[in-house]
């Protein structure tokens, strides 16, 4: 298991990647799913839209993007996080930036165990899914 964090062009931000890494492999195991290679990418708003354009064809900006390598129950990935707009969420949605940092960082990582969120009834499942991870870490 490896997990990478990393930051470009902006401050890497004020978590406990120890802790994140057993997080993350504890819901995973809880998924059936053992951890590969995962790499956090953290960035802001201008390189996110660049990846979301070049990789995805969306003019938009958004929290994560998750590039899925996963082989058969090994999740791998690439997830490319936007912290602007982690904090931009977390004013609208009037949440403790942490906490929603750990949303979106828990996120990728449920689509990399199959979660999707983007069918009808399928944004429910992510969030019951995102806040049951959430209820397994101290924040």
């Amino acid at each position: 298991m490896k997990v990478h964090f990393t930051s470009e062009n902006i401050p890497f931000p004020d978590i406990n990647t120890t802790q994140i890494t057993l997080w993350i492999d504890a819901v995973a195991k809880s998924y059936g799913k053992q951890v590969g290679d995962i790499a956090y990418i953290f960035c802001n708003d201008e390189k996110i839209l660049e990846i979301n354009r070049q990789f995805l064809h969306h003019d938009y900006y958004t929290d994560i993007i998750t590039f899925d390598y996963s082989n058969n129950n090994i999740i791998s990935g690439d997830l490319v996080i936007s912290l602007d707009t982690v904090r931009t969420n977390a004013n609208e949605f009037h949440q403790n930036y942490t906490t929603e940092l750990h949303r979106v960082i828990i996120h990728g990582i449920l689509h990399l165990c199959g979660i999707n969120d983007k069918g009808p009834g399928e944004r429910e499942i992510m969030e019951n899914a995102e806040n049951k991870a959430l209820s397994l870490i101290e924040l």
